[in-house]
């Protein structure tokens, strides 16, 4: 009995309805990160896996996908693993190509990357990531830069989000005044999950985490602070007041702020003490972007790193990036049915013909076309003309191009409006006209 063919678990196929949305999402932020001077590269599906380990936390490190096999002798080959982000190989590669490079370096990477993680609805073991860092400049124009390309792209896709930030500094000093200094990451790692599992179970896992009775009551007025950006940023300045890495995080909001209201930047953007993003790397400005029409999680993410690139042996170059993740942001556009009605009529036009005479004399008119930059099709056989039909139709192909003994006499073709159903005896410029138009 033959095998039923089928995927693994959290991944998926993509026919032509699927890739023509996909490119239309991945055309768009190319085009968006071309507008501020980012350049795109590439790095390999697979790291060693001493590049990956210890770069994500104690459970990012247990979601690596471990290559067993790469076809080397076991003994003398490094392990390897597959990208679990775009952002660790982007440092390797700074390092080891850093003399080639020219500092600010400003980057996009759309790639896909690999999590063993459960697969649920917007969340997949292979998805496509599409990353923007500027690396080798610590100024916050950089922190900027980034709000205003998620403003754009996502005005450009029509989807309106809310962007929540935070600053792992801030985070560090609250850590700080509440008696656990040493607890920062399970701190983060523990609340960056409040709004999943509600502030009980959080408590809950502080506890099991190792923290005091006490520190955990002392962080949850800070969690529920509650007002205006400048009244949140004034409360914490009293908070914070005898740490100095909790006040360079608030002075640092304070002038991303300021930045963003001498920008003109109309984005949605929420000062959350919740946010923590789960990955160690992180150092100061950290972002999360959710939409708000539909049940989703986050669909861009990303912050400031200050030393990433040190633990390949290039310390104190620090960096700042956000990653738009394209298959959530492919399942809000299906969602909400936000896709351009023309997007998956590619081919402007068919040839439908009568007879393998016809055929020879469409296939003339289809070089010329073709040549004029136009997107045609000849339907290879000439069968039935509701035949013809019906594949231009299946295609949303928007014209079709009758070819009979009357059009080849007269050096013409029957130009059929598929959307209304005129037909109009046409000459080739009266073709090319009306399909440029």
């Amino acid at each position: 009995m033959a095998q039923k063919p089928s995927i693994p678990k959290g991944t998926r196929d993509f026919g032509q309805i699927e890739m023509a949305r996909r490119n239309y999402i991945f055309d768009t932020i190319k085009e968006v990160f071309s507008l501020y001077g980012f350049q795109q590269i590439e790095t390999p599906a697979m790291e060693n896996i001493g590049t990956l380990m210890g770069k994500y936390g104690e459970e990012g490190d247990k979601l690596l996908f471990r290559i067993q096999n790469s076809g080397e002798k076991a003994s003398l080959a490094p392990e390897k693993g597959l990208r679990y982000d775009l952002t660790v190989p982007f440092a390797r590669y700074v390092v080891q190509h850093r003399e080639e490079l020219s500092f600010p370096f400003k980057r996009f990477q759309i790639q896909p990357v690999w999590r063993a993680d459960r697969p649920q609805k917007g969340r997949y073991r292979e998805f496509y990531q599409c990353d923007v860092d500027v690396i080798g400049s610590d100024s916050l124009i950089g922190e900027l830069e980034l709000i205003q390309i998620v403003e754009e792209v996502y005005r450009r896709l029509g989807i309106n989000v809310c962007l929540h930030i935070n600053n792992r500094k801030i985070l560090a000093g609250i850590a700080e005044v509440i008696g656990a200094p040493n607890k920062i990451i399970d701190i983060t790692v523990a609340i960056d999950k409040l709004d999943k599992i509600g502030v009980e179970a959080v408590n809950a896992e502080l506890l099991e985490r190792g923290l005091s009775n006490e520190a955990i009551n002392a962080l949850q007025p800070i969690l529920n602070l509650s007002g205006t950006t400048a009244e949140k940023l004034s409360a914490l300045r009293g908070i914070l007041a005898n740490s100095t890495t909790g006040l360079k995080g608030v002075e640092e909001m304070e002038e991303v702020f300021s930045l963003i209201s001498s920008s003109d930047v109309h984005l949605n953007i929420e000062l959350d003490l919740c946010l923590a993003r789960g990955l160690n790397y992180y150092t100061g400005a950290i972002f999360e972007v959710k939409a708000l029409n539909v049940q989703m999680g986050s669909i861009t993410g990303g912050g400031r790193y200050d030393n990433l690139t040190g633990i390949f042996g290039l310390p104190g170059v620090s960096g700042v990036g956000i990653s738009f993740g394209a298959d959530r942001i492919y399942d809000v556009l299906t969602e909400l049915d936000l896709y351009p009605k023309a997007l998956l009529s590619s081919t402007q036009i068919l040839f439908a013909t009568f007879g393998q005479e016809e055929l020879h004399y469409a296939l003339r008119w289809v070089k010329e076309l073709r040549a004029q930059g136009i997107a045609v099709e000849v339907y290879p056989e000439p069968t039935k003309m509701k035949k013809q039909m019906g594949y231009a139709d299946s295609k949303q192909i928007p014209f079709v191009a009758i070819v009979g003994s009357d059009e080849m006499a007269q050096e013409k073709v029957m130009l059929k409006n598929m959307s209304t159903g005129e037909q109009n005896l046409v000459d080739m410029s009266q073709l090319i006209e009306v399909l440029k138009s």
